[in-house]
This record gives C-alpha cells, structure tokens and sequence, in this order.
C-alpha cells in the first residue's frame, strides 16, 4: 500500500480527496501547510476545522509551520502570478515533507476546487516533484466538490468562503462595494 501526503488547503477540500484515496487503495497522511491564509484568525478556524475533520475521520496529521511573511515576500509586486506562486510554494514543501518523512508521492486537495487551475497545479507539481525526488500522484477531485462540501456541513464544519489569501479576500468582499 503506498503512502501519500495529501496537502490539506482546508476541511472540506479534505473529505472526498481523502475517502477517494482510501478507496484507490492508499495509505493518507494529511498535510496542513498554508501560509498564504490571512488573516490569522482565518488561518486558526481553518486548521481548527482540519484538526476537527481529522480527529473524526482518523486521519494523521502533520502540521506544517505558518509562514505568511514567506508567502507575502514571494508575491510583493508579482500578484498577478500569485496562484502559481502559491501552488509552488505549498507543493514544494509538501514534495519536501514527503521526501523526508518516507512518503511514497504526495497530493493535494486543490484539485477539488472548480476555481483552481488543474493544469497550472499539474505543471508545478510535476516539476517540483523532478526537483525534490517525490513523486507528484496527479488526482482530479473536481466531482466530489458538491459531494465534500454536504459531508463538511453534516459535520458541522468551517466553511470559508475565499480561497484564503488576501487577494482574494479583496476580490470578494471589496467587488460589493
């Protein structure tokens, strides 16, 4: 049975991705690594709400350091790119987790999310995984998005509603203005 960390953007991203995997026959590891969620309140729930989800479904979990000034150093003045600069950013250092704690690939709940970019997060993923020496494990989860989204909520579940960056905190709430 191979191992695989699965990189957990939050709750109710986690849910089908995991059962899937589980059911493709894998052994999960949960990863928690975002430094891109502002502000750190949003940051808390979420993890709260991963810890929560994991504790019921029995899934380890490691939790990975926030690093926001990372994340804000690395975006300053390239917003434009800021999604790939993000998926790099938390796909290398799940690749890196992965590599070092005996993981056979690694993964990510991303794929779950119609608004994320699927080919974009492939590109990176393979080339972070030739640079780091762990296998990237592709998964589309995009059909069980409606699916883990009624198990969050039966769970009683945070349910954020932007993608967790300041970015697109603004694109959210500021475009109502």
């Amino acid at each position: 049975m191979a191992k695989i960390l699965l990189h957990a953007c939050c709750a109710p991203c986690l849910i089908y991705s995991y059962e899937k995997l589980v059911k493709e026959g894998y052994e999960v590891t949960c990863f928690y690594y975002n430094p891109n969620t502002h502000p750190f309140r949003e940051y808390k729930e979420r993890l709260k709400s991963v810890r929560k989800c994991c504790e019921e479904l029995n899934i380890p979990l490691i939790v990975g350091e926030y690093e926001l000034e990372e994340y804000f150093r690395r975006v300053a003045f390239h917003e434009d790119e800021r999604c790939s600069i993000c998926y790099n950013l938390r796909l290398r250092k799940t690749a890196e987790t992965a590599k070092k704690n005996g993981f056979d690939a690694f993964t990510t709940t991303l794929t779950i999310s119609p608004y994320q970019s699927l080919e974009l997060i492939k590109k990176i993923g393979d080339k972070i995984a030739h640079e780091v020496g762990a296998d990237f494990l592709f998964k589309d989860f995009r059909e069980g998005f409606k699916e883990s989204h009624e198990k969050a909520r039966e769970m009683d579940l945070y349910m954020q509603k932007y993608c967790g960056c300041l970015f697109s905190e603004w694109e959210r709430y500021g475009k109502k203005k």
